[in-house]
């Protein structure tokens, strides 16, 4: 009995900290998986205080971040269900003894019973069947969570490149339009103009003003929530590396044709319905009667001995389990529709995320066009006003004309890099692969 408890599982306390290592300030360098790399491949060393490309940010918020780690802890469960399905079931042991209250008897009564669930063993592969369909499921519900955690911080650090770009063009414009409303003020003290110049210089110092702040706080909230799926402090800077060029674009049956590849909801909606099928051949296995073989021993009072075995089984004459298949049959239909729900479903948000990719570059080309012209037109105007051709006031509208398209060009340019990662998104794999 000793040496049997040394195979058993025993308790140890693992009780929670108020400053786990989660909360602590990370190492200048991380080692991570490479982002889309397979389980088992060589790492790589990441260094935070270099900037970060997109592959990089794509690794470490995989590797760090907080949600993705409570993840996979729980993705444990579903393996530890896995092994219990594939278990036998242990026999049960009974034992009796009925001593010799009064009476001519010389011995005290035994009774002993030896019984095995056969019912167990028969739906043990339907059992183990669904049991490893559901840690496919999760497994492939824990890489999607991978994939759009991933895709989120690379969402992010483009924004935030986007904003630093748009905060310098808009501090630019407040500051031009400060010192505008400078000049306008003092001239009109000394009343050498009207007030309109002056309300017109003031409301448009407010309105530049309130983009300048506007940008600051994009930026802060960009960053915070870098950090946050990066799994790092809040106060930490990230650098972002600059981005790579805009990659020619597929056509949408060919990114449908890959989303129903490689996206893994879909695919773990398709091990979830191979869960509910074996959930509905087991139910149907149910409905047979259901057996327990059991060994009977005892002796009597009068030192009788007996042995025999005994089958017990449910007669299936009203239930026959009927309502059990007609859940689980019922349940099989709505994940087939809620599947070819999600089909339909990809396929619109990947047509519309194309048009509205398509209509972003094209904007974006065309601003593109116009910024030249604007830069021609606002360097020709600084060189008037120095000469005394033109006022001091017109060339800096002729310079704020060319801030204003560099800004839209930003915002244009911030649109293509947020709606081409929503495609990777949606397509369940990274554009370089698109091809």
């Amino acid at each position: 009995m000793l040496l049997s408890l040394t195979g058993c599982a025993h308790y140890a306390p693992e009780p929670l900290t108020d400053a786990p290592d989660i909360l602590a300030a990370p190492d200048a360098r991380y080692l991570v998986q490479p982002y889309g790399a397979e389980a088992g491949d060589s790492t790589q060393v990441i260094d935070l205080s270099a900037p970060l490309s997109d592959d990089a940010i794509a690794a470490l918020a995989v590797t760090a971040n907080p949600d993705l780690i409570a993840m996979r802890a729980r993705n444990g469960v579903n393996e530890a269900q896995v092994f219990s399905a594939g278990l036998i079931p242990d026999p049960t042991f009974s034992l009796g003894v009925d001593p010799m209250l009064s009476g001519g008897d010389p011995v005290a009564g035994l009774a002993g019973a030896l019984g095995l669930d056969l019912n167990a063993l028969r739906t043990r592969s339907v059992v183990r069947q669904k049991a490893q369909a559901q840690q496919r499921q999760a497994r492939m519900d824990l890489v999607w969570a991978e994939w759009q955690t991933a895709g989120q911080a690379r969402l992010q650090a483009a924004r935030i490149a986007a904003l630093e770009a748009q905060s310098l063009v808009a501090r630019e414009s407040l500051a031009s339009a400060e010192h505008l409303l400078g000049r306008y003020g003092a001239a009109a003290g000394r009343g050498d103009i009207s007030a309109d110049p002056l309300q017109s210089a003031r409301i448009a110092a407010v309105d530049a003003q309130q983009v300048a702040r506007q940008a600051e706080k994009d930026l802060a909230a960009a960053r915070l929530e870098l950090n946050r799926l990066l799994g790092l402090p809040p106060t930490y800077k990230v650098r972002i590396a600059p981005a790579v060029p805009f990659a020619p674009l597929p056509d949408a049956d060919r990114l449908f044709a890959l989303a129903q590849q490689k996206r893994s909801d879909l695919r773990a909606l398709r091990a979830g319905y191979d869960a509910q099928d074996a959930a509905l051949r087991k139910a149907i296995l149910d409905q047979f009667p259901t057996l327990d073989l059991t060994i009977n021993g005892g002796r009597d009072t009068g030192r009788n001995v007996t042995l025999g075995p005994a089958i017990g089984f449910t007669l299936p004459l009203w239930n026959r389990n009927r309502g059990g298949v007609a859940i689980e049959k019922a349940t099989r239909t709505a994940l087939k529709a809620e599947y070819e729900a999600r089909l339909f479903q990809t396929r619109a948000e990947i047509v519309a995320a194309l048009a509205a990719l398509g209509i972003s570059r094209r904007q974006y080309a065309e601003l593109d066009t116009g910024l030249a012209e604007a830069t021609r037109l606002a360097g020709a105007s600084r060189r008037a006003a120095k000469r005394g051709d033109l006022s001091d006031a017109t060339a800096r509208a002729a310079e704020q004309i060319l801030r204003d398209r560099r800004l839209l060009r930003l915002h244009s340019a911030q649109d293509m890099a947020e709606q081409t990662i929503a495609l990777e998104l949606l397509t369940g794999i990274a554009r370089e692969q698109w091809k």
